[in-house]
């Protein structure tokens, strides 16, 4: 129930844009704050919350989640103003970055039989695709019945039920020993992924050479410096940076990034066309997009079927290519394209998506010692958020170009957004070619030596090898 509204909150609200747009009398910049309020917290906050969970007790910190959850969805349901919104899906993402690594922390020790906790597991995963389907379908018939704010509504009934069956049936645990908490370290995070997309949100609007945007850019460079030099001095680092010599770690974080990148983007490009330049209206724009969420929901089991026989390259390799292939059809758009030649695109861009999805977490975790997997899976879920929120920030960057609403001009100049979600589907298959080779095998073997020692690193070292 936390990963449904989690996820529907990623997909229910660019349906929703258009109309927010017009009742709050926002420019395009404010709509992509909207979007990225939200993930831009849940990707600075998902590692420390795993670790309270793990210190403070999993239960206690998982239900403080639904409550600031659902109390952000009232709060939304109900802002004056843009600025009142976006402060209160900030409190939504708060609320949202307690529950899925917690959540994970929760099945994890629940289920000691790991037959079990695997089943648990796929059962908790396959929620994403549910979630993926019903957001533009759910929030397109709310939209345009009852208004945006019901887009919010939805989340209270299902967060109230899920806090009551918590407190009833979750047992509370902790970790034998937790990680210490890092508050400088998840300072130095949110310094960097704040100030970068902040400068790139605003870059078209203040200009890219202003003293502002420059302020900002030098800002996120500094943190950035500032966080490694840092966190390789610590004993236990929020981020180790030693996990970034094994190849397939560092392609699976870039691979997250590019192809949450590609959905951000084309979700938030594609809502505003259909809606803002075709004049359709929002259910109609969610049953359009439906082909995407459908091909991500059947080939996302598919794709971890074949992660299990085969290892990850075949699904990072289709996925890269359904992506760059599904954008690539859309770099020609024009303002009065038929809207049944747009399904191809959705059909494969969805394809490539519910392939490449499965890989990362396979991908970042492959050859790290057990006490480090974790960790490694929580920076491949940031790396996920961080690529929808850059997503946005840049595709909407580029294609509004300083625009304060979405008119004529806006088709032409979103064609080279298009491009560059193109190109993040043909980073994905790059990678995917770069990280699963025998030298990139070699880095990870090299790192879990380093970070486990002795037999557990050999143990790893088989499971690459049988990999």
């Amino acid at each position: 129930m936390s990963l449904l509204i989690v996820g529907l909150d990623n997909t229910i609200v660019n349906v929703a844009l258009p109309s927010i747009g017009r009742e709050l009398h926002t420019t395009v910049s404010g709509l992509q704050w909207t979007v990225d309020a939200y993930t831009l917290v849940l990707a600075s906050l998902l590692m420390l919350a795993g670790s309270m969970g793990d210190r403070l007790g999993r239960k206690r910190v998982f239900s403080l989640g639904l409550a600031l959850f659902t109390l952000g969805s009232l709060l939304c349901s109900v802002a004056p103003s843009l600025g009142a919104l976006i402060a209160c899906r900030v409190l939504q993402a708060v609320g949202g970055s307690m529950l899925n690594p917690v959540a994970m922390s929760i099945i994890r020790n629940v289920f000691t039989d790991a037959r079990e906790r695997a089943q648990a597991i796929g059962m908790w995963g396959a929620t994403v695709g549910i979630s993926l389907a019903l957001g533009p379908v759910v929030g397109g018939a709310l939209v345009g019945s009852v208004g945006w704010r019901a887009i919010f509504w939805i989340n209270i009934p299902i967060g109230l039920a899920a806090l009551a069956l918590t407190l009833r049936f979750v047992p509370e645990s902790r970790a034998p020993r937790p990680r210490r908490l890092d508050p400088l370290g998840q300072a130095l995070v949110v310094a960097l992924f704040g100030s970068l997309t902040y400068a790139i949100i605003e870059g078209p609007k203040a200009g890219w050479l202003s003293s502002q945007s420059l302020a900002l850019f030098s800002l996120a460079a500094i943190a950035l410096a500032a966080l490694v030099l840092y966190e390789r001095r610590r004993r236990e680092p929020l981020l180790d940076p030693r996990f970034f010599a094994s190849v397939p770690f560092s392609s699976a974080s870039v691979i997250a990034v590019c192809s949450f990148a590609a959905l951000g983007g084309f979700l938030f490009l594609n809502t505003l066309y259909l809606q803002e330049v075709r004049g359709l209206s929002a259910l109609q724009a969610g049953l359009c997009t439906l082909p995407i969420a459908a091909m991500t929901l059947v080939f996302a089991p598919i794709s971890g079927r074949i992660v299990g026989h085969r290892g990850p390259r075949a699904g990072l390799l289709a996925g890269g290519a359904g992506i760059a292939l599904g954008a690539g059809l859309l770099t020609g758009l024009g303002a009065h394209t038929a809207i049944p030649s747009l399904v191809p695109a959705y059909l494969i861009f969805g394809i490539g998506f519910g392939m490449v999805n499965p890989p990362i977490t396979n991908t970042a975790v492959l050859g790290m010692p057990p006490a480090q997997a974790g960790v490694a899976a929580a920076v491949a879920s940031t790396s996920r958020q961080l690529g929808q929120t850059l997503g946005v920030a840049v595709a909407g960057a580029i294609a509004a170009g300083g625009l304060v609403s979405v008119g004529p001009h806006f088709v032409g100049a979103s064609h080279a957004a298009w491009w560059l979600i193109t190109a993040c589907g043909i980073v994905v298959l790059a990678l995917g070619l770069l990280s699963t080779g025998d030298r990139a095998n070699a880095s990870a073997r090299a790192v879990a030596r380093e970070l486990g020692g002795g037999e557990e690193a050999d143990a790893r070292e088989r499971e690459l090898v049988s990999a």
